[in-house]
C-alpha cells in the first residue's frame, strides 16, 4: 500500500471513529439519561424491551432515528459545500450563497402557512425539495447567458435567487394566521426533532447515493477546481460534467433540508477546515467532509436537546452560534484560496 492509500485509511478511520462516537454518546445523552447496559440490552433483546418501556421509547423511537437523521443530513450539508466550494473555486461558497437553501424554504413555507401538510405530512420534504431544484433551475439559467458560465455568474446569480426566495417567504409569513407562521419560524431554524413520518429511508438513499457519486467524482472536481481551462486539458468534458456535479450535490442539499429545515454553516465550516488538514484531494477530501459533516450535526444536535432541558433549541441556531464567528474570521484571514 503506497503512502498516500494509507493516509487516505488513516485520516477516514479516525474520522469514522469520531462519527460513530459522536453517535454513542448522542444516543446515550440527553434530559433522560439511559445506561449502556440498558441501551445494549433494548437494542439487543427484544424480550427486554417490555420490561423498560421508557428506556425502549426514548431510544427506539426518538433517539436512534435522530441520530442517524443527523448523521445524514450532516454529511450531506458538507459534501455540498465540499463540492460548491470546488466547483465554484470560492472557499465561502455553500448551498445558502447559491440559493438553494432559500428555494427549499420557499417551497416548504408554502406548504406549512397554507396547512396543506395536516393530512399529507409528506408533502413539506417534498416541497422543499421541489422548492430547492426550482431554485437550482434558475440560477443555472440566469448565470448561463450565452453559453460561458464562470464561477462569479453562478455566485451572483444565487445571490439574486436566494435574496428573491427571501423576500417571498417574508410576504408569506406576514400574510399568513399567527399559528401557521410559527410552524414555519421554527422550521426555517433548522431541528431534527419532528422529521416528517417515513423520512429517513428516502433521505437516505439520496444522501448515500449523492455522497458516493460525488466521491467518484473526485478526480473531476480536482480538475474543475484548477479551472476550467486547465480541467478541458487534461480531458474533462467541464459543460456536462459541471451540471451532472452540480445537479447531484443540490440533490443532496434538498434532501437536507426537507429533513432538517435550514442548518447553516456546516456546509462551510467543514470542508474549509478538513482543507487546511488534510488538502484539497477531493478524492479524499469529499468522503472526509461526510464523516466530519456527519460527526459535528451530531454533536451540535446533541448540544441542542441538552443545554436547557426539558427545552430544546433549534439545531439551526447552535450551528448558526458556532459557525459565524468561524466564517468571520475566514473572511478576514482569506489570501486568495484558489485564486
Amino acid at each position: 500500500m503506497s503512502r498516500g492509500a494509507r493516509r487516505s485509511v488513516l485520516v477516514l478511520t479516525a474520522l469514522a471513529a469520531l462519527a460513530i462516537g459522536a453517535a454513542l454518546l448522542a444516543v446515550r445523552t440527553g434530559p433522560v439519561s439511559i445506561g449502556w447496559g440498558e441501551i445494549v440490552r433494548v437494542i439487543a433483546d427484544p424480550a427486554a424491551r417490555a420490561e423498560l418501556p421508557g428506556s425502549s421509547r426514548i431510544l427506539l423511537d426518538l433517539r436512534l432515528p435522530r441520530v442517524a437523521l443527523a448523521l445524514l443530513v450532516g454529511a450531506a450539508l458538507a459534501v455540498s459545500g465540499t463540492t460548491f466550494q470546488a466547483l465554484l473555486r470560492n472557499p465561502l461558497a455553500d448551498p445558502y450563497l447559491l440559493g438553494l437553501s432559500g428555494g427549499a424554504a420557499l417551497g416548504a413555507v408554502l406548504v406549512l402557512v397554507t396547512g396543506a401538510t395536516v393530512n399529507a405530512p409528506l408533502l413539506l420534504p417534498a416541497a422543499a425539495v421541489g422548492g430547492a431544484l426550482l431554485a437550482v433551475v434558475a440560477v443555472w439559467s440566469l448565470a448561463s447567458g450565452a453559453g460561458a458560465l464562470p464561477p462569479t455568474s453562478l455566485i451572483l446569480s444565487g445571490v439574486v435567487v436566494s435574496s428573491f426566495c427571501s423576500a417571498l417567504v417574508m410576504f408569506l409569513a406576514s400574510v399568513s394566521p399567527a399559528g401557521r407562521v410559527q410552524g414555519a419560524l421554527y422550521w426555517l431554524m433548522g431541528s431534527l426533532a419532528s422529521p416528517p413520518p417515513g423520512i429517513l429511508p428516502a433521505v437516505a438513499v439520496a444522501v448515500i447515493s449523492g455522497v458516493a457519486g460525488l466521491t467518484l467524482a473526485g478526480n473531476r472536481l480536482n480538475a474543475l477546481s484548477l479551472g476550467e481551462e486547465t480541467a478541458g486539458h487534461l480531458g474533462v468534458d467541464v459543460g456536462r460534467t459541471r451540471i451532472a456535479i452540480f445537479f447531484a450535490a443540490s440533490l443532496v442539499t434538498g434532501a437536507a433540508v426537507a429533513a432538517a429545515g435550514l442548518v447553516g454553516f456546516v456546509g462551510l465550516v467543514v470542508p474549509h477546515a478538513l482543507r487546511t488538514l488534510i488538502g484539497a484531494d477531493h478524492r479524499l477530501l469529499v468522503p472526509s467532509a461526510a464523516l466530519a459533516g456527519a460527526a459535528v450535526l451530531v454533536l451540535a444536535d446533541t448540544a441542542a436537546r441538552s443545554v436547557l432541558p426539558p427545552a430544546e433549541i433549534p439545531v439551526g441556531v447552535v450551528t448558526a452560534l458556532l459557525g459565524a464567528p468561524f466564517f468571520l474570521a475566514l473572511l478576514r484571514r482569506r489570501r486568495g484560496w484558489m485564486g
